[in-house]
């Protein structure tokens, strides 16, 4: 059983961040986490969580984002290991220390950049999230102009990292973003 709820995890956020967008983010990636969470069989809630959390230092510290998660969590009880869970998930991009070594951690590598992708698409299509194919996905993704902010290479790597095919990772994200549509505002 793991301390960090989803509840929590809110909470928390609200406390960091004010920008409306950071919150659909948020609940994007919580959405991916918890599905991935299903499919290692994990706790999806906990998983749900850190995928709400990630980016709890982003608005107060976006050009030292995910140096300053340990100062944030710590006093709010959450656990050391969460704390480099959501770390990890800048490694190689924000100057996190922390590798991604664990299937929670390389999921959330994974996904926070992918989770983009799929809004953006998400956004564009009449339907929103409903019914989106993993095959439609993928030709946008392929496409580098469109959502070109989101980084292809990161989300190709969280996937190998993972052990998983990109088309797996994009359905799975798929589902968990339409699981959350709602917050999503999709």
């Amino acid at each position: 059983m793991n301390d960090l709820t989803l509840d929590k995890a809110k909470e928390i956020l609200k406390k960091h961040t004010t920008e409306p967008h950071l919150f659909v983010h948020a609940a994007a990636v919580s959405g991916a986490m918890g599905a991935l969470a299903e499919h290692f069989g994990e706790d999806k809630e906990h998983w749900q969580a850190i995928g709400w959390l990630h980016d709890v230092d982003f608005e107060k510290f976006p050009e030292e984002h995910c140096q300053h998660v340990r100062e944030l969590l710590e006093p709010e009880g959450v656990s050391e290991k969460d704390i480099d869970t959501i770390i990890s998930h800048g490694y190689g991009l924000t100057g996190a220390d922390i590798k991604p070594e664990t299937n929670c951690q390389k999921s959330l590598f994974a996904v926070d950049e992918l989770t983009g992708i799929v809004h953006a698409y998400a956004l564009m299509r009449p339907e929103r999230m409903e019914g989106m194919s993993v095959k439609s996905l993928k030709k946008k993704f392929k496409d580098k102009r469109f959502a070109a902010k989101c980084n292809r290479e990161v989300i190709q790597k969280g996937a190998d990292n993972l052990g998983t095919d990109l088309g797996l990772l994009m359905e799975l994200c798929i589902k968990g973003m339409t699981e959350n549509a709602d917050l999503l505002e999709l």
